[in-house]
C-alpha cells in the first residue's frame, strides 16, 4: 500500500519517466497503426518488461488519460511491475496493436474484445465490472423532434441517425440489433447512418442538429447528465435491454514476459478492489463500478453471434 500511495502522489522517481514513455509510446503506437515500422517492434520482441495498458478510445481523451493512468499506477504498485497507459487512435488500432503484442492488457468493449480474442489465440479474459453483466445503451433525440420517451423504436426510422464508433458494442452493435428486432432497418436511416466515433461526439452531433437522433453507452449518458454536460437540446428516448459489455483482456505473450501466473494475479487484483479502501475506491469510481468480477469467454457468445450476423465478426 505504501508503494501505491507513493506512486499516486507523483513520486519523482517514477512519474517523469512514465510521462516521457507515454509521449513516446503514443507517437509510436499511432505510427504503428498507420502500418509503418517503429520502435514498437522492439517491444513486440519482448525487449521490454514494461506492461502496456490500452483501451478503446470511446470517450474524451482527457477522461481516458485520467482513468487509465490511475489504473496503470495502481496495477504497477499491486503487482510490482512497470506499467504504462498507451493511448491509441481508434478502436481498430486497439485490436491491431493487441494482436501484434504491442499492447499487453486492454480495456475492450464486448465486440472489440471478441474481435481481439479471435485474432490473438490464447488471450485471457481477466475481469469485467459488475455493471458489465447488465449493460445498456440509451437512444437520444434532439428535442426538436418532439418525440417523448418510449420503448417503441420505430419512430426513429425516419430520422437522421448516428451511431458511435463502427465497432462499438454499446454505440453500434447492440443498438443495431435491437433496432432490427423492432423492425427498423439499422442501415436504413435517411442518408444512411452516421458514425460519430465516440459517445461524447454522438451527444455533440445530436445537440447541434447534425443528426436528429443517436445512441450511446448508458454509463456515459448518466455521467455526462450528472455533470450537467449534456446540452438541453438532447433528450433521452429509449433504453435497451441489458447485455454483457466491457472487459479486460490479456495478450497471449504476457505470461512469457511477466510470469506464468500474471493472468491470475491481475484477476485477483481487479476482483480484490474494495470500495472500503480509499485507493481502491478511487479506481472503482473512475470506472463507475461497485466492483470487478471474473469474466468468461461464454459471457460474450451472444456478442459474437450478433457480430457475425451483422458482418462485424468474421
Amino acid at each position: 500500500m505504501g508503494r501505491r500511495s507513493a506512486l499516486r502522489s507523483g513520486s519523482p522517481g517514477v512519474q517523469p519517466s512514465r510521462r516521457a514513455f507515454l509521449a513516446g509510446t503514443a507517437l509510436a503506437l499511432a505510427t504503428a497503426a498507420c502500418g509503418r515500422s517503429s520502435p514498437v517492434g522492439a517491444a513486440s520482441s519482448g525487449a521490454t518488461t514494461t506492461m502496456r495498458i490500452g483501451a478503446i478510445p470511446d470517450q474524451d481523451p482527457e477522461v481516458l488519460q485520467r482513468l487509465h493512468g490511475t489504473v496503470a499506477d495502481s496495477v504497477s504498485a499491486a503487482l510490482d511491475l512497470d506499467v504504462v497507459y498507451a493511448p491509441v487512435t481508434d478502436y481498430a488500432a486497439a485490436v491491431s496493436l493487441f494482436r501484434t503484442g504491442d499492447l499487453d492488457l486492454v480495456w475492450f468493449g464486448g465486440l472489440t474484445g471478441v474481435q481481439a480474442r479471435l485474432q490473438a489465440p490464447g488471450a485471457r479474459l481477466i475481469a469485467q465490472r459488475d455493471v458489465d453483466e447488465d449493460f445498456h445503451s440509451v437512444f437520444v433525440v434532439n428535442a426538436s423532434t418532439g418525440l417523448a420517451p418510449s420503448d417503441d423504436l420505430r419512430p426513429l426510422a425516419g430520422l437522421r441517425f448516428t451511431y458511435g464508433s463502427e465497432t462499438s458494442t454499446s454505440g453500434r452493435l447492440m443498438p443495431a440489433w435491437f433496432l432490427q428486432q423492432a423492425g427498423v432497418d439499422p442501415q436504413g436511416f435517411p442518408g444512411g447512418p452516421g458514425f460519430s466515433g465516440s459517445h461524447d461526439a454522438t451527444l455533440q452531433l445530436v445537440a447541434s442538429g447534425s443528426y436528429q437522433a443517436g445512441v450511446l453507452n448508458e454509463q456515459v449518458w448518466t455521467s455526462r447528465s450528472a455533470e450537467g454536460a449534456v446540452d438541453p437540446a438532447v433528450v433521452p428516448y429509449s433504453r435497451t435491454p441489458g447485455y454483457h459489455d466491457y472487459h479486460w483482456l490479456l495478450g497471449p505473450r504476457a505470461a512469457e514476459r511477466f510470469g506464468g501466473d500474471v493472468a491470475e494475479r491481475l484477476t485477483a487484483y481487479f476482483t480484490g478492489l474494495s470500495a472500503d479502501d480509499p485507493d481502491d475506491a478511487a479506481v472503482l469510481a473512475l470506472f463507475g463500478a461497485g466492483s470487478f468480477v471474473p469474466a468468461r469467454a461464454s459471457d460474450y457468445d451472444r456478442i459474437e453471434e450478433i457480430g457475425r450476423s451483422l458482418g462485424l465478426v468474421r
